[in-house]
């Protein structure tokens, strides 16, 4: 087996395998790999990715695409320097609709990620989550905090899976002597974000660019932070390079109520939407908001992207899709004859 030690040659292209690369997160982080001087491997199953989001990197020599579900046995031919294990569904929308799936690729698909990083000696990240901590009774929550999880309620599907493919990863670390990390992601936003699916930011956008009232849940002061996509994949690559196998939670600290939120998108996006008030869902965590002073300390990172610059990127994104589909849905007008 080769080392676990293993590293690229001096100007050889790293190569990194990214599984779930055509979602949200797994795309954006392709594709900073790839300004990096990295040849990528992206492997998904296309369950809540998307090939619009790799669809620009059509014909790039240094991009390969395999469909498939990583639960399955992963044979690659070559050098595999890094692992960056992503896939999963990631929303309350797909994991409630998807929760054996899930259990699944935070298990099974865990368990083939890290084999693959095994057997070619590669460095493993684990995508992990903010959701670890379930309804957090400290806060903010540090890496040390052992979280407050409901296993058997609705969430369950997704925290537990992520709780085990962590525990996984650190058996692996201690076992087989491989080099993990772990990244603890807390809510992160930005282009490629579906219009469906189901987390705050693009349920709130899509409301209020279409003028339809903004669902809120509960009274409003639960209270989440945002961090954009491009200082969350700079955080990432800092973990992934760095001698760090702890956990490290990556995400901006900067703390907002739900309902502020609310009046802040109606604000940017100049919408006519009002806010109207559902129920709390079962298990929604009341507050959400990362210490990361390990990151500071270990990685030297911290946010860039203010809320308000991010907001801007992904509005105009969201307007675009929404354009798009109008579009789509917009009968053809008759023809004149000639």
């Amino acid at each position: 087996m080769p080392s676990s030690k293993q590293q690229p040659r001096l100007g050889s292209h790293p190569v990194s395998v990214v599984t779930g690369g055509a979602g949200f997160l797994g795309s954006h982080l392709v594709d900073f790999l790839l300004a990096r001087g990295h040849r990528v491997i992206a492997i998904d199953n296309f369950v809540t990715g998307t090939v619009n989001n790799i669809a620009h990197l059509g014909g790039n020599p240094q991009f390969k695409f395999i469909q498939q579900d990583v639960t399955e046995f992963l044979f690659l031919d070559g050098p595999v320097h890094y692992v960056w294990h992503f896939a999963s569904p990631a929303s309350p929308i797909d994991y409630l609709e998807l929760p054996i799936q899930t259990l699944k690729v935070g298990s099974l698909g865990t368990h083939k990620a890290l084999g693959l990083a095994r057997h070619k000696g590669a460095r493993f990240l684990l995508a992990s989550t903010s959701e670890v901590y379930g309804d957090p009774l400290v806060h903010p929550q540090p890496e040390t905090y052992w979280g407050n999880v409901n296993p058997i309620g609705p969430r369950g599907c997704y925290d537990e899976a992520k709780r085990f493919a962590e525990a996984l990863a650190m058996a692996y670390h201690r076992e087989h002597g491989i080099e993990t990390r772990l990244v603890r992601i807390f809510n992160t936003y930005g282009p490629r974000m579906r219009l469906d699916d189901g987390r705050v930011v693009p349920a709130f956008l899509s409301q209020a660019l279409r003028h339809q009232p903004l669902t809120v849940f509960g009274d409003g002061r639960q209270t989440r932070s945002f961090c954009y996509c491009s200082d969350l994949m700079d955080g990432i690559y800092r973990l992934m390079m760095s001698e760090v196998s702890e956990p490290v939670n990556v995400g901006n600290p900067q703390e907002i109520t739900i309902m502020e939120f609310a009046r802040e998108i109606i604000r940017v996006t100049g919408s006519r939407s009002r806010i109207i008030f559902k129920p709390l869902p079962q298990d929604d965590p009341r507050q959400r908001q990362p210490d990361i002073g390990r990151a500071r300390t270990r990685l030297g990172w911290k946010p860039q992207v203010t809320l308000p610059e991010g907001l801007g990127k992904t509005i105009e994104f969201f307007r675009n899709r929404i354009l798009d589909r109008a579009k789509a849905r917009k009968p053809a007008g008759r023809r004149r004859n000639s």
